[in-house]
């Protein structure tokens, strides 16, 4: 493939993963807020509520940073797969206590979610990295 080719999978990557994240992290304050919820940890020392809100904000955050600075898409790729990292916990805490949320109802899908988090910081790291 390409240099250009490859630059170019690679910005739609990250503007792609840049929408979802400000989609997603609209969603946490607002039509999904509930469901988010149930993926705060019970050791989470913050309400519930709260720690949704943050999260929804940061990912706005990360999500319009992906977009908008393309000259510092190394640096924010790798905060947005730290922020994929941090979350998992989230993920873990809602197969184990079996909470569902997002039609996450039995413990297969909820298991099978938990292979996606790797594929964020996978593609958060892809398409940031610069070019060779």
């Amino acid at each position: 493939m390409a240099d250009s080719s490859r630059s170019l999978a690679r910005t739609i990557g990250r503007v792609a993963l840049g929408a979802a994240l400000v989609f997603a992290g609209t969603s946490h304050l607002t039509f999904a807020r509930k469901d988010f919820q149930a993926q705060v940890p019970d050791w989470v020392p913050l309400k519930d509520d709260t720690v949704v809100l943050a999260s929804g904000v940061a990912e706005i955050g990360l999500g319009a940073a992906l977009i908008a600075l393309p000259g510092h898409q190394k640096a924010v790729g790798g905060v947005a797969a730290a922020f994929f990292t941090a979350i998992f916990p989230g993920n873990i805490s809602q197969w184990l206590h079996e909470r569902d949320a997002f039609g996450l109802d039995t413990d297969r899908k909820r298991a099978v979610r938990l292979l996606f988090q790797p594929v964020l910081v996978a593609w958060a790291l892809w398409s940031t990295r610069p070019k060779k």
